[in-house]
């Protein structure tokens, strides 16, 4: 028995050290906790996105300078743009495209890199409010309060040429986004009718939003699309789980909620207003947490990329960026040095852990030897030998042999 659970102990600690596994641990993006990041310049920043490693912000004030990029949310650096007012910008297909205000027919702007900008013509000279991609498409909506519906809503192929669309309703569509085979888009007035939605970007049909609300954001995420809303306490948030039927939710505080997106789990909004409040979370998109922002700014968009939040404002000085989470291509060098360093001192360990147990199982056999010595040894202290012809019986020390067999010293 000894001999067995020596062995099945030494089986075990080797099965548990050819089999163990070392977790690096590394912060994900949490919303929660935001620091303040200096922006390129202090212009009025309206939007930010992610794409191809780079974080893009554009802006509406600034001369030559509104469009600022970052690979990791901290460092940021101002690039030559058209001198429109930018409100809006997405990626997709290889392409950042940026939309805005003001200007004859240069209220597009392109990029493949996010460095370098060529203005484009817009299907009509509105005020581009919010743009998209989606399915192989952009789409940006408007916010136009003259004429009618029949050209609040542009999209492209390409990002290039752009084509009128026909609106659902005649309202100031504020914001749009793409998820789940649909785009929806969200407007700050309208009776009842403050939602539209698209399979194509081409054809739009009204839905009845939760409340009217003057509606500032959309996203989409794990299966749910989550507006959020300047007024309309307390419901200033409503979701969808396929954009047509609408719910109200309780925001976290009553706020002008301008911004929401989705990342790592995680819905996020921005707020204008509501110090130190600017900032809710949910893992849900119905529970809403208040976070503290990093500073008391104009908070008007916000992105997830790369495991990492970032927002951007259209006030403060030298602090209108903040980030929430792991610090892009920083953090992911630091992280891969941590990841290796923990990776070669768990080889060491079982480098040395193995060693030990090829010289404990090195020892079996003598353990054994040992055992089965002692074993003699006690038997022959203990009991007497008695010998009959090739055959050995032991009987307690002071006892006589049975009958036929002789004493053996």
């Amino acid at each position: 028995m000894l001999k067995i659970n020596f062995r099945t102990s030494v089986i075990a600690v080797v099965i548990a050290s050819l089999f163990s596994i070392s977790v690096v641990s590394q912060a994900a993006a949490d919303g929660i906790t935001w620091t303040s990041r200096t922006s390129a310049v202090d212009n009025g920043w309206y939007s930010v996105t992610y794409g191809n490693g780079l974080f893009v912000a554009v802006g509406g004030t600034g001369t030559g300078n509104r469009v600022m990029t970052s690979p990791d949310g901290i460092t940021w650096t101002s690039r030559t743009s058209a001198d429109s007012g930018w409100l809006s910008v997405t990626y997709g297909n290889g392409l950042f495209v940026a939309v805005g205000v003001g200007g004859t027919g240069n209220q597009v702007m392109t990029s493949p890199d996010g460095i370098t900008w060529t203005s484009r013509t817009s299907a009509a000279d509105n005020i581009w409010r919010s743009v998209a991609y989606g399915n192989g498409l952009f789409v940006a909506v408007s916010d136009n309060i003259q004429g009618d519906a029949t050209n609040r809503v542009m999209s492209s192929t390409d990002g290039i040429t752009w084509t009128s669309r026909t609106s659902a309703a005649d309202n100031s569509w504020y914001s749009v986004t793409y998820g789940n085979g649909l785009f929806v888009a969200v407007s700050t007035n309208g009776a009842g009718n403050r939602v539209m939605t698209s399979p194509d970007g081409t054809t739009w049909t009204s839905r009845s939003s939760a409340a009217n609300n003057s509606w500032r954001g959309v996203t989409y995420g794990n299966g749910l699309f989550v507006a959020v809303s300047v007024g309309g306490s307390p419901n200033q948030v409503m979701t969808s789980p396929d954009g047509i039927t609408w719910t109200s939710r309780t925001s976290a505080a009553d706020n002008n909620w301008f911004s929401v997106t989705y990342g790592n789990g995680l819905f996020v909004a921005v707020s204008t207003t509501g110090s130190p409040n600017q900032v809710m979370t949910s893992a849900d998109g119905i529970t809403w947490t208040s976070r503290t922002s990093a500073a008391d700014n104009f908070w008007s968009s916000v992105i997830y990329g790369d495991g990492l939040f970032v927002a951007v404002s259209f006030s403060g000085t030298g602090n209108r960026v903040m980030t929430s989470g792991v610090i892009g291509a920083t953090a992911r060098t630091a992280a891969a040095a941590n990841a290796e360093a923990a990776r070669a001192a768990e080889a060491a360990r079982k480098a040395k852990e193995q060693k030990e147990l090829m010289e404990i199982l090195a020892l079996i056999p003598s353990i054994g030897e040992l055992t089965l010595s002692l074993g003699e040894t006690t038997q022959s202290l203990y009991s007497t030998k008695c010998v009959k012809g090739k055959t050995t019986k032991y009987v307690k020390y002071g006892a006589k042999c049975p009958k036929g067999y002789v004493k053996k010293k």
